[in-house]
């Protein structure tokens, strides 16, 4: 019924599952979580997350560098090479990407020309791109707009009105984490009921940012139920609706209606 959207499952903290992996995930199953994407930060992410990818039927997994890693590692991410990588069918997305300014503004032009190959990528192989943003929203939008990207997340969501409205009119989904649930949050659950509901994703970007009412505790993916419901209250629906809702937006989004 729920998927998580964004989840890191090669950093979640395993400590209560004895270091497996499959204890944790069969948590989630458990909570109703029926499909997860593991987001890659390094370009050799894929490489485990291919591995969790083979033994479950509805992992998939994304290629891709943050903009936070080295510009050397940036460098490496060609967009023939990522194109390469993200041929696998298990291969939903390309990312995370995007822009970065809040822990480092030293190497803007290399995250911008990433994010551009990224994006090129993307539109080569008709996967979505998932994009990070923070404290980099005007030239984030900026970026979407001239490589005229419209296949794609502006994940974990904490931006204001009119950059959902930009990024909504490029024709991109916009994904809510556990911050929508926090108590301070009132402005941001403002801006989701802008959201139309055809365009609502919700993830986990486990292992951060839990939900109310696990704040403050490493996340995983079993939680992504509470961010759904954060969000019925916010729209006036059940949980389970919420859940139901964002499963067929994600499904829509990998069938790529842009195309």
């Amino acid at each position: 019924m729920f998927t998580d959207t964004h989840c890191h499952l090669t950093m979640l903290d395993l400590t209560p599952y004895d270091g497996n992996l499959d204890l944790a995930l069969q948590q989630a199953q458990d909570a109703g979580v029926t499909k997860m994407m593991g987001i890659s930060v390094d370009l050799d992410d894929h490489l485990a997350l291919a591995k969790i990818a083979e033994q479950y039927e509805n992992i998939g997994y994304s290629v891709g560098v943050h903009p936070c890693e080295d510009p050397a590692v940036m460098q490496r991410a060609t967009v023939d090479y990522l194109v390469e990588l993200a041929q696998p069918e298990k291969v939903w997305a390309l990312g995370e990407t995007g822009l970065d300014y809040y822990h480092s503004t030293d190497y803007i032009s290399e995250q911008k020309a990433c994010f551009a190959r990224h994006i090129e990528a993307s539109k080569r192989i008709k996967k979505p791109v998932v994009v990070h943003t923070r404290s980099a929203k005007k030239d984030t939008i900026e970026l979407i707009r001239a490589e005229a990207s419209h296949h794609g997340i502006l994940h974990c969501f904490t931006e204001d009105l009119e950059t959902a409205k930009a990024v909504l009119d490029c024709g991109y989904y916009i994904s809510f984490s556990g911050i929508v649930s926090f108590k301070n949050a009132q402005s941001l659950r403002d801006v989701a009921k802008m959201v139309p509901l055809d365009r609502l994703l919700i993830e986990t970007d486990s292992p951060y940012l839990a939900p109310v009412p696990y704040r403050g505790k490493s996340n995983e993916p079993k939680y992504v139920p509470f961010v759904a419901e954060a969000l019925a209250h916010v729209y006036g629906k059940t949980t389970e609706e919420i859940g139901q809702i964002t499963t067929r937006n994600f499904e829509m989004l990998l069938q790529n209606p842009h195309s």
